[in-house]
């Protein structure tokens, strides 16, 4: 609605402001008594010219590559204005000296030019300024919809990759004859209703991805014996927040992938604080595999493209191993 109001006030700044203060540079009190039709032609003709350029938009016509349509609206404009230089003189004026009526005639000539070159430079500034910003709105809403896309892509490459990961462990339950089978089913169809309730949303409470994440802690240590040890710490300082679906489970899920073992001790360990200003996880598991070169970062990297989509410049993502320790640090900053 705004956007349709700038071309209104720029028409209505030319017509009722820019032309009346040209016009007053004139002998209008002269003219409008002794060259009455000439003044009102060149009134009419000044704001005809405007809208002509106006109705025409000669940079959108360029950047269409309509060369000849403006060559000939250019034309036809110049003849215009050139017809109108000799807009006959009244009775009254009309005078055997030469010098004084050549001297008449050019200044009538260089009025009607001026007023040409002044609305010609006018328009054309602005709507080359109009075609600017339609290039860039649209330009910006092109980005938009890419990013959307985008996003959109890569949290659909990270849900099929849990979905995954969550089945091998319920089949391993399955092939060991574990009495725990039945409450993992459980816990996995919950996670699986969660998946899909918020598959179309792009912000969810933090409330419910936490408890997402304490699901699938849950289905995890189901699986795992007493060599490992896992350990969930989450401070819930702000439950208010927003935050997007699904953007904490691949780093979680990625800590079980490598840092669980059947027959070594080892710990897993993830602590995820809430308050107003943000979000902190940090993840620390021992490098019990090693991944896949082929395939083991892609969840990682999508989560890298998804933040960075989401929060632009207002996130930290540090990963990496030291001392056989796998360690996952990510700060999201809510508020700019």
């Amino acid at each position: 609605m705004k956007k349709n109001r700038i071309p209104l006030c720029i028409d209505l700044l030319f017509c009722l402001v820019i032309i009346p203060l040209a016009i007053m540079l004139l002998p209008v009190d002269r003219w409008i008594t002794h060259n009455t039709a000439f003044l009102f032609t060149l009134v009419a003709y000044v704001y005809l010219l405007y809208f002509v350029y106006r109705l025409a938009c000669l940079p959108k016509l360029f950047m269409q590559r309509k060369f000849l349509r403006i060559v000939l609206l250019l034309a036809v404009l110049i003849l215009m204005t050139e017809l109108l230089t000799f807009f006959p003189m009244p009775s009254e004026h009309i005078s055997a000296d030469s010098e004084k009526m050549a001297a008449r005639m050019n200044m009538r000539r260089q009025t009607i030019w001026f007023f040409f070159l002044v609305v010609t430079g006018f328009s054309l500034a602005i709507e080359l300024t109009n075609e600017l910003f339609r290039q860039i709105l649209s330009k910006q809403e092109m980005e938009a919809e890419k990013n959307k896309a985008e996003l959109a892509l890569y949290k659909a490459q990270i849900n099929p990759h849990f979905l995954f990961n969550t089945l091998n462990t319920l089949y391993a339950l399955v092939l060991s004859g574990s009495d725990k089978t039945e409450s993992a089913f459980v816990k996995f169809s919950g996670i699986l209703r969660y998946m899909y309730a918020q598959s179309g949303s792009e912000l969810i409470p933090a409330e419910a991805e936490l408890e997402y994440i304490r699901q699938y802690v849950d289905l995890q240590k189901l699986r795992l014996n007493r060599h490992t040890d896992v350990e969930l710490v989450v401070e819930e300082d702000e439950m208010q927040i927003q935050i997007p679906p699904m953007i904490l489970i691949t780093f979680v899920e990625n800590a079980f992938k490598y840092g669980a073992s059947s027959e070594k001790d080892c710990k897993i360990s993830i602590y995820i604080k809430l308050s107003q200003n943000g979000l902190l996880l940090k993840t620390e598991n021992a490098v019990m595999r090693c991944p896949d070169n082929e395939s083991g970062g892609i969840g990682i990297a999508n989560c890298r493209k998804r933040l960075e989509l989401l929060y632009p410049g207002r996130y930290e993502l540090h990963t990496g191993e030291s001392d056989g320790i796998y360690r996952v640090r990510l700060e999201i900053k809510m508020n700019d």
